[in-house]
Order: C-alpha cells, then sequence, then structure tokens
C-alpha cells in the first residue's frame, strides 16, 4: 500500500496569498445610451406607446397633404367612424389572445342589430325586450363557436370561417334580404338610436357611441388584468398545458371567451344602430378583417398569450386615420 500523498500547499499558504489580493470592489464604466437606445427600450417596456406614435405621425402627414385634416369636425368623425370597428376589436382581441381568431364577429353583429331592430318595428315588442334578445342571440352564436373550437377540436380558423357562411345565411333568410328602415326604428324603436346622439364639445362631435367604447375596453381591460379569469384566459393562450396542468378547466375558458366575444358583438351591434341609424343585412362586411387589422397593428400576438385592449383601439383609430386620409 503507497503512502499518502503530502500537499505541496498548506492552508496558510493559500491564506498569505489571498492576502495578496487586491480588495477593490470591482466597477463598471457608466454606459450612456444613446437616443435610439433610449427609444428602443421605451418602445419594449410600453408597446401600446408604438400605435400611439403611428397615429401621431398619421395625423401630421395627413395634416400636411390635406388642408381639412387636422380640424376637431375631421378628427371627431373619424372617432365615429372607428367606434363600431373598435368594439369589434376588442371581441377579437380576446380571442386572438388565446390563439384563437374569429371570423364570424361582422356576421355576429349584423344578426345582433337585425332580431333587436325587426322585433322593434315588425312585431311591437317592447324595446326593453328586443334588446337583451339581441344580446342573448350574439351571445348563444358566441358560444356555438367556442363549443365547436372545444368539443369538436376544430381550429378555430376552420370553425369561424364555417360559421361565417352559416351566419350570413341565417341573416338573409331571417331578414328575407330587407334592411330596417331609419324612419321606423325613430317612430317605434328610439332606444336603439340612442348610441348615435351627438354631443359638441369645442367644435368636435362626439357620440354616445364613443363613450360606450371607452368604458367597454376599460370593462374588458379590468377584466383581463385584475381578476383570475383574465390570468386564465392568458395562461390558455401562452401555454394551454402549462395551463392545464396548473388546474385551469381550457374548455370551459375558451367557451367563455367565444361567448363573451359574441355578446360583446352584440352590444356592438345596439352601437352600430345608433351610429349608422339603420341597419341592412349586408352591412359591415369589412368588419372582421377591420378588426383583426386593429387588433394586430395594437401588439397584440397572432400566437397568443400577449394582448392589449387599448392598443387594439389605438389600432382601430389608425385604420381609420388611413380610410379617411
Amino acid at each position: 500500500m503507497s503512502d499518502p500523498v503530502t500537499p505541496t500547499k498548506t492552508i496558510s499558504d493559500f491564506e498569505a496569498t489571498l492576502n495578496q489580493a487586491d480588495t477593490a470592489v470591482a466597477s463598471f464604466e457608466k454606459d450612456d445610451k444613446t437616443f435610439v437606445h433610449r427609444a428602443r427600450g421605451f418602445l419594449r417596456e410600453n408597446p401600446t406607446a408604438i400605435p400611439a406614435l403611428i397615429i401621431l405621425l398619421a395625423v401630421l402627414a395627413f395634416g400636411v397633404i390635406a388642408d381639412n385634416f387636422m380640424t376637431a369636425s375631421t378628427l371627431s368623425l373619424i372617432l365615429k367612424q372607428v367606434t363600431v370597428v373598435g368594439i369589434i376589436a376588442i371581441a377579437q382581441t380576446i380571442v386572438i389572445l388565446t390563439a384563437g381568431i374569429d371570423l364570424s364577429v361582422g356576421a355576429m353583429l349584423v344578426i345582433s342589430a337585425m332580431v333587436m331592430g325587426r322585433l322593434t318595428t315588425l312585431q311591437d315588442i317592447p324595446f326593453y325586450l328586443a334588446i337583451p334578445a339581441g344580446l342573448a342571440i350574439g351571445t348563444l352564436m358566441g358560444m356555438i363557436n367556442g363549443l365547436l373550437v372545444t368539443k369538436a377540436r376544430i381550429p378555430p380558423l376552420i370553425v369561424t370561417l364555417g360559421t361565417l357562411y352559416i351566419f350570413n345565411a341565417l341573416k338573409l333568410w331571417y331578414t328575407g334580404s330587407e334592411s330596417v328602415r331609419p324612419t321606423a326604428l325613430a317612430e317605434k324603436a328610439p332606444e336603439l338610436l340612442v348610441f348615435g346622439k351627438a354631443f359638441n364639445i369645442g367644435g368636435a362631435n362626439f357620440i354616445l357611441g364613443s363613450f360606450a367604447l371607452i368604458a367597454l375596453a376599460f370593462i374588458v381591460w379590468f377584466m383581463l388584468t385584475r381578476t383570475a379569469w383574465g390570468r386564465h384566459v392568458t395562461a390558455v393562450g401562452d401555454d394551454p398545458d402549462a395551463a392545464m396542468l396548473s388546474g385551469v378547466q381550457i374548455d370551459k375558458i375558451l367557451i367563455s371567451v367565444y361567448a363573451l366575444a359574441g355578446l360583446i358583438c352584440a352590444f356592438g351591434a345596439w352601437v352600430a344602430i345608433g351610429r349608422v341609424g339603420s341597419m341592412s343585412p349586408i352591412a359591415f362586411e369589412t368588419v372582421a378583417l377591420d378588426s383583426i387589422t386593429a387588433v394586430v397593428i395594437g401588439g397584440t400576438s397572432l400566437f397568443g398569450g400577449r394582448a392589449s385592449i387599448v392598443g387594439s383601439v389605438l389600432g382601430a383609430i389608425i385604420v381609420g386615420v388611413f380610410n379617411t386620409g
């Protein structure tokens, strides 16, 4: 058996070497970031600032091109025009937050509006029954989308593309391709026109529907950021497997999301009646694409897990600015 190896250095040798080491605290030179780096960091921390900046630049650009663009009346007109798109964009946002998409939002809006209008003008049903009926129809259509996505396991794009054509056929069958006339609404159901009531503030004309858009955005923002339901929705969109392992009931969350989107579309139908003053079965055919555009511009990820309600509303305004300009 060999003798144990004797260490060449003792503990005291290491201590002596350590005492000779530099005891100065490490310091780093201050990194003076340029304006571009600071701006990039600010936009990364505040993604909503990007659509706000786009709006500012677009308004300034169109103000230089067109003499009458930067007036109170023109800017308020843009806000009135995007009221319905903004409401539908909020509905689209919560669906896209779950990594889904809803192409049937326009059809749900029109059917809900026609139900409200026809019940009051043709069947003499009181508005306090017709409006809840329209809201219920919108919620039911959204719930059908959610059930098909969760129970049939069909991708949301395929589901809502199919229900888009089904709902379009239903609205033509239900209405007989007849519009709800403004005279009939004004005579029998003026309550349906309440969101079209105009206010003049500082030379700018605003409608009650614009304030409804702001209120709805705040409510949905609160639901997504301050409630357990909102955290579950974000978790499902970010990583559904992890959400399931955490105890989140994914199917119930998705059904509630699509049902809420249908309810918001039905509310948008009520606002649309007041905004337009009538309703046609072929109205708002491009609102689905406009809402998706607004949501994407506003900073919501198409892959789910990240959304901005304020950004979606600003994205809707961007769409209105470029359409008007």
